[in-house]
């Protein structure tokens, strides 16, 4: 058959693509209402498959780079893939299935994602959104320091309270919560690690206005997050602090940035009861036997040897994606012992490649190692030009996923989603050098 003219197919519109960025934006302002980021991710998945099948794929690179393309579905099956062949015989089998096939919604959101930062109108748009909305957040915490309530929670609650007649968060949960919960609210403690992972976007926007303003916003959202009060967060905070500030002030304005963050610790040691409590809690370790480790990390060396039970119990596909919690009374080292956490079973292994080992197993991991390993060869050979254009977005992945941490659930909505976001930036940033689009 012979080919079809070339006028055949007719090229996208100038404006083609201007829809992503809204998508990505209103996706993160809208997770303190998990349910309508949940609602936006899977709209947003639907919208651009539509707009994709619309036109057979055609046009397709004019929108996103082949290179881009590959990579992003790469990153989507490293991720998917261990899913799948942990469901057919998972804990629960039917769990597991519905799950794998909910996470299809990923990787059309993930090409938008990497359609919303293919050329630099797009990238300028979906980043700069971004860091406002970190900026945002950083304020309101702090407001929520200075008077004991975030304004932008408490502005959501009373709407709540008017649709449905009770608020977002129970009685207890608000009595009980001993961290900065910002606008997540008390029934909510993800704060800290979220605005850790989407610093990366605030502070290299504040980087091209100078040394000042990164070192000034720097310090109002590391305050946050010390006071936010996740450990976890803190490392991911540091690592941001590095990766963002060593080529602007260099390593001895690092150097002063590291003798500032002590002594900042030590004034919030002084002032804040969560910073007090959770340095307090850390350093029972030294020289404590492994009780008081465990009581140290909340819990979680009973908890990773409850993973490494499930790892030799279930070596090649795990006990399924989500199967934890299943899984976990049968792995429990001391069932007889109340946890750190409190009743019920551990949901999560708190660290990633534990996560993984466990609910997905070794096929899980060689899987995720071959996705690490093409994000890191497509970084290697780009050009210099693009790295810097697609810097925020490593950085934001590259501590959100760092080994030598705890983490939330990388199979869990909340925290997958957000990670697949920062694939897709990451790769429709990197893979789409010199793209341009009429402003």
């Amino acid at each position: 058959m012979p080919n079809a003219p070339a006028d055949a197919i007719a090229p996208l519109p100038p404006h083609a693509g201007r829809w992503a960025p809204v998508w990505v934006i209103v996706f993160v302002a809208l997770w303190p209402a998990p349910g309508l980021a949940e609602t936006v991710l899977s709209l947003g998945a639907v919208f651009a498959t539509w707009r994709l099948l619309r036109r057979r794929f055609r046009g397709g690179t004019q929108l996103l780079s082949g290179a881009a393309w590959a990579l992003t579905s790469v990153l989507f099956l490293a991720y998917w893939l261990p899913e799948l062949l942990s469901s057919f015989d998972a804990i629960d089998v039917p769990l597991a299935l519905r799950k794998s096939l909910t996470d299809l919604r990923y990787l059309p959101f993930m090409w938008l994602c990497a359609i919303a930062v293919a050329d630099p109108v797009r990238r300028r748009r979906t980043f700069g959104g971004l860091a406002i909305i970190g900026a945002v957040w950083t304020l309101d915490a702090l407001l929520q320091a200075a008077w004991g309530t975030s304004p932008l929670f408490w502005s959501m609650d009373q709407l709540k309270w008017a649709i449905s007649g009770h608020g977002l968060c129970t009685p207890q949960e608000i009595a009980a919560v001993d961290r900065l919960s910002g606008l997540l609210g008390p029934c909510n403690l993800k704060f800290g690690q979220t605005l850790a992972s989407l610093s990366p976007f605030l502070l290299f926007a504040a980087a091209a206005r100078g040394r000042l303003a990164w070192a000034l916003v720097a310090l109002a959202c590391g305050a946050v997050v010390v006071m936010a009060g996740a450990r976890a967060a803190w490392i991911t905070y540091a690592l941001v602090l590095l990766f963002s500030g060593g080529r602007l002030i260099g390593w001895r304005g690092m150097a002063a940035v590291g003798v500032a963050a002590v002594l900042g610790g030590v004034a919030l040691f002084n002032v804040s009861p969560q910073v007090h409590e959770r340095v307090m809690r850390t350093t029972t370790m030294v020289g404590a036997g492994s009780e008081g480790v465990d009581a140290a990390l909340s819990g979680r060396a009973q908890i990773w040897s409850a993973a490494l039970c499930m790892v030799r119990e279930h070596p090649l596909n795990g006990v399924g994606a989500r199967g934890f919690r299943e899984a976990y009374p049968q792995c429990d080292p001391d069932p007889g012992h109340a946890p750190a956490w409190g009743e019920g079973p551990a949901f999560h292994a708190h660290q990633i490649v534990l996560e993984i080992l466990a609910e997905t197993g070794v096929l899980g991991l060689i899987l995720w190692m071959a996705g690490i390993a093409q994000a890191w060869r497509a970084w290697r050979y780009s050009s210099p030009a693009a790295r810097e254009q697609a810097r925020p977005a490593m950085v934001a992945l590259l501590v959100t996923v760092f080994p030598l941490n705890t983490h939330l659930a990388f199979y869990s909505s909340f925290w997958g989603g957000l990670t697949l976001m920062l694939a897709g930036l990451y790769a429709g940033a990197l893979l789409n050098e010199d793209r341009r689009e009429p402003a």
